[in-house]
């Protein structure tokens, strides 16, 4: 394993060692001036190339604003996935629930219209509520079974908003919804989209706060030792029913913050919003930015969402006007390579391109972007013992398999006995770590 530099005694720590330390010691200070500065650049950056040639600044703050709906979405999926390690591939349906919970508390269409504030509090308990009823029945089911319950889960909710005609306005929706009124900065306007990024970066802020300080929790490391093996957690006494019906819950209340808050954006709900394209996008952010890393979740899905939302579809934009440049049309074999690009319609391929994305990145790096310790050390654990492992495994799958390879390896089958035996011994050793970590066994 791969040792982390210490400074010797009596030696000063370096500069990005006291950061380190700080950042340890007070989580909350540094995650609230990370996101100010943060803040800050998204804010003044699309003045400046190369995001203004793809559109205005108000339309960026705009488009960071919905990223930051997506970033609550996975940070929320990576309770579930990353964090307890159960598959769930119904997710939009609580983001459903929160947006439906803001429509009926603040639209002429039921009547209400209660504070932004409370109905923010509202949609994150009631989808919170119905991430218990998820969790209840399916706390027996495991992988591929609990995937494909959550799945039908996440089909049937949008199912019932369509058709529940005279509750939901069926498939014209829900629109109209009144707008949020705070009483610092007053009442929000559609041509105003820098309240939206300012509230976005408060909840986003106050979302990652609760991260982490459920990670570094008692429950945070219940929710691992399950995530590695969940008969060695129960065994070292920790009660797997509850903690996971938390995973569910904890989850659900993040998405039920994004319903609410993209509900009182867009002014409209509808129940084709809540599709599984919605799940699979969030999980694949999950996935690609680095599960269990609570930042890399969060810069993945913002990074992915805005490939997908505004990259993709602007590179026409893009490639028409350098086509249009005068010194860049002087080179021929540009200009014509620039004439081809602007004919092709990326909106046309973008799931494809995004697709391809995926693909590579699976391949290439499996962990993510910015995966947790724990994620890489998982994954590249024979590299760091003997980087030259990889190499030889694949010339000798390469190599044919000859008689005489066979008859040269007496004792095969005992040597294979003596190697599950070593694993057993390694998994007990694992077992008696998470005992250690997670507590002793009532």
């Amino acid at each position: 394993m791969t040792a982390t530099a210490r400074p010797m005694p009596g030696t000063p720590p370096s500069i990005r060692q006291r950061m380190n330390a700080f950042g340890t010691e007070h989580r909350s200070i540094t995650i609230i001036i990370s996101m100010v500065i943060a803040g800050v650049l998204m804010y003044v950056l699309p003045y400046f190339p190369p995001l203004r040639l793809f559109q205005p600044q108000n339309v960026w703050v705009d488009g960071f604003a919905n990223a930051g709906v997506f970033v609550l979405l996975a940070l929320g999926l990576n309770v579930v996935v990353g964090m307890a390690g159960l598959l769930d591939l119904g997710y939009a349906a609580f983001f459903a629930i929160g947006a439906y919970t803001y429509a009926y508390g603040g639209s002429p269409f039921s009547g209400n219209q209660f504070p932004f504030l409370l109905m923010l509090v509202a949609g994150a308990v009631i989808a919170a509520v119905f991430g218990v009823l998820l969790g209840a029945p399916t706390l027996r089911l495991r992988g591929d079974y609990l995937a494909i319950v959550t799945l039908g889960f996440g089909e049937i909710v949008p199912i019932v908003f369509l058709n529940a005609d005279r509750f939901t306005n069926g498939t014209n929706g829900i629109a109209g919804l009144y707008r949020p009124d705070l009483p610092l900065i007053g009442r929000f306007g559609g041509l105003e989209p820098w309240k939206y990024f300012v509230l976005m970066v408060a909840i986003v802020t106050l979302v990652m706060i609760l991260m982490y300080r459920l990670q570094d929790s008692r429950i945070g490391r219940a929710w691992m030792a399950i995530r590695e093996d969940e008969l060695a957690a129960a065994a070292n006494g920790i009660n797997t029913v509850t903690t996971k019906l938390l995973a569910f819950a904890l989850g659900a209340t993040t998405a039920g913050f994004a319903g609410v808050f993209n509900a009182s954006k867009i002014i409209v709900v509808t129940p084709d919003q809540f599709l599984f394209t919605v799940s699979f996008t969030i999980l694949a952010m999950v996935v690609l930015g680095g599960m269990g890393n609570i930042w890399g979740v969060a810069v993945g899905a913002f990074v992915v969402y805005n490939i997908q939302a505004v990259l993709l579809k602007s590179l026409n934009t893009f490639f028409a006007g350098l086509a249009k440049n005068d010194l860049l049309s002087q080179i021929p074999v540009v200009n014509t390579l620039l004439n081809v690009l602007a004919s092709i319609d990326f909106i046309q391929y973008q799931f494809l391109l995004y697709g391809v994305a995926l693909v590579l990145m699976m391949l290439f790096r499996p962990e993510g972007l910015f995966p947790s310790q724990r994620r890489r050390r998982e994954l590249h654990v024979a590299e760091e013992l003997d980087p030259e492992a990889e190499a030889r495994a694949i010339e000798a799958a390469a190599a044919p398999v000859t008689e005489s390879d066979l008859a040269s390896t007496p004792g095969a089958d005992e040597d294979m006995g003596m190697a599950g035996l070593a694993v057993g011994f390694e998994d007990s050793r694992d077992g008696g770590a998470a005992e250690d970590e997670i507590g002793a066994p009532r």
